[in-house]
């Protein structure tokens, strides 16, 4: 391949291995998630290099499940995991799971026990870990790491045979007690689990460790280049030395950094936290960073894999701006989202002057992008609805929208003119008078005046009823990962449920998963809860980024 100095560390490796024909010029690679969960952001980093790698080289990629904690496992999170791939744009080789290998895996111990370098343990986890040393001090050895080839064998196919409880013996490895590196002081093997596996039942009651699982399953399927995540390079040394002692072959495992996320919180087991504590709506809450939960917010996935071109792969960590996230979507959607008038806090007004019984048919554009999306029609009758934030009665110097004795242009319509506001007996206004003027149809006005506002707006009698969620982000505080309890920096306004929302009549077109930009409020997406009857909209994503101010007040404190 052209030599290119942009190119990232990872793709120079494979450049040069291709060049000393190391894995003889095959790239084999794969993406491990456990499914104890489902995918967020985060994973999609993973995904995006594994899968992207396999390609830029001719190669394959493998999907495979680390299913090595039949507790912590599920299948509706094989089932979500599988779907979150595809949608994101990618097709694996071959789908394979670790419990695939547990033969293997364990014919492979019993030869590390025959060496010589494994040994059955009867210390409780806790007791490993008070054994285990410090970084400035050794470990002690087990008293059982003495026992003989033939007694470890003997009591490791009783483990195997279900003859112990849970917790009462382990098979470590044999290494080195005063290592430096800690993953090699006698690492936990295989320990006892009496427990029902999503994939191969109760078939078995021990289950490998992923230090153990993970380089064997790369081996087993022949993966070239392992791309792991910084946290695994302290574990690179085990995952050499277990493939080097069984003699077998050995793929190159290469560590990057993960993607760290403002205002977004990265570990699986917090988010499973929020689900289970009831403070999000499930896994695919769209305030959640699955990809689930981005899905059903509207994300398209084109968004994420560039995303991820721009974040790039480095050793190094830092946070990227989720507002960084959020202008690619906006891009992205702006493109391909068709445009409709919606009014989420409806204001009525009375057109005085235009006949009660005519219903006339605008045009409108679909997609000022798009050329090819057309034009549409939409209704406008003598009762209208404005959005309630469009109209002040004493308005300040710079509200240049609706107030009594202005004029501005309805978008697609008429100049239409504030001549009088109705309220109610607690002084709340509940509706307006306005004239229109017939010479200004389209928007324009041929005496060549202006107005310094447009505003959107629906048909009162032809529009039809929707709920519509506004989304915003689900932490208040950049990283909430640093907060003692998640719970305390949950932005109170992350979900907003309005439940008399006005949709133009050409919205009921629209199909659950199409994505669609309500005119001057933002992205949005209809929510497979819609109903005929009521729809449901998601918002995606607002027209600009409404917390730039509050970052920019962050940040100067921060100063």
């Amino acid at each position: 391949m052209n030599e290119n100095k942009h190119r990232h560390f990872i793709q120079r490796i494979i450049d040069e291995d291709n060049v000393t024909g190391k894995f003889d010029n095959r790239v084999q690679t794969r993406f491990p998630p456990e499914p104890n969960g489902h995918l967020h952001i985060g994973h999609a980093k993973a995904i995006c290099l594994d899968f992207g790698i396999a390609k830029e080289y001719g190669g394959k990629c493998n999907l495979r499940f680390d299913d090595t904690n039949p507790i912590a496992e599920e299948e509706e999170y094989v089932d979500a995991i599988q779907e979150d791939v595809h949608w994101l744009g990618f097709e694996w080789d071959k789908l394979c799971f670790a419990s695939d290998y547990f033969q293997q895996m364990h014919d492979y111990a019993v030869q590390l026990i025959n060496q010589g370098d494994a040994y059955v343990c009867d210390l409780s986890a806790d007791d490993i870990r008070q054994t285990r040393g410090t970084l400035k001090k050794p470990g002690k050895d087990s008293p059982f790491r003495k026992r003989s080839i033939e007694e470890n064998v003997d009591l490791f196919k009783r483990m195997k045979n279900g003859e112990f409880p849970d917790g009462s013996r382990t098979l470590r490895a044999r290494i080195d007690m005063a290592h430096p590196n800690l993953n090699m002081r006698d690492p936990v093997i295989y320990r006892i689990m009496h427990a029902t596996h999503h994939n191969t039942g109760n078939n078995w009651c021990i289950y490998p460790m992923y230090d153990w699982a993970h380089g064997l399953e790369d081996s087993i399927e022949n993966i070239t280049h392992s791309l792991c995540t910084t946290e695994f390079e302290d574990h690179r040394p085990i995952y050499d030395w277990f493939l080097d002692r069984l003699d077998v072959y050995h793929p190159q495992q290469i560590e990057f950094a993960r993607l760290n996320l403002s205002y977004t919180l990265m570990s699986k087991r917090k988010l499973k936290d929020l689900v289970n504590g009831g403070y999000v709506n499930g896994w695919d809450d769209p305030r959640m960073p699955t990809l689930s939960g981005m899905r059903r917010r509207g994300y398209v996935p084109r968004s994420i894999r560039k995303f991820m071109d721009e974040v790039g792969i480095a050793k190094r960590e830092n946070v990227m701006e989720i507002a960084k996230l959020e202008a690619i979507l906006r891009d992205e959607l702006n493109k391909c989202a068709e445009r409709r008038m919606a009014v989420l806090n409806p204001l009525k007004i009375i057109i005085t002057n235009f006949d009660e019984n005519n219903v006339e048919e605008l045009d409108a554009i679909n997609n000022p992008e798009d050329e090819s999306a057309g034009s549409r029609k939409v209704p406008f009758s003598r009762e209208l609805y404005i959005e309630q934030d469009d109209f002040m009665e004493n308005p300040p110097k710079k509200f240049f929208r609706l107030a009594p004795g202005r004029e501005v242009r309805l978008r697609y319509a008429y100049f239409i003119t504030c001549n009088e506001v109705i309220k109610n007996e607690q002084d709340n206004i509940i509706e307006l008078h306005c004239t229109y003027d017939p010479a200004t149809k389209g928007g324009s006005a041929p005496d060549g005046r202006k107005v310094k506002a447009t505003i959107h707006w629906v048909s009162a009698n032809d529009s039809m009823n929707a709920e519509v969620r506004l989304y915003d982000r689900l932490f208040s505080v950049p990283n909430p990962a640093t907060s003692k309890n998640f719970e305390d920096v949950i932005n109170p306004d992350s979900l907003n449920i309005l439940n008399e929302c006005r949709l133009e009549p050409s919205l009921s077109k629209v199909e659950i998963g199409e994505h669609i930009q309500f005119e001057r409020l933002g992205y949005f997406y209809k929510d497979p809860d819609s109903t005929t009857e009521k729809p449901v909209f998601n918002r995606t994503v607002p027209l600009r980024n409404t917390w730039a101010k509050l970052e920019k007040q962050q940040q100067s404190q921060n100063n």
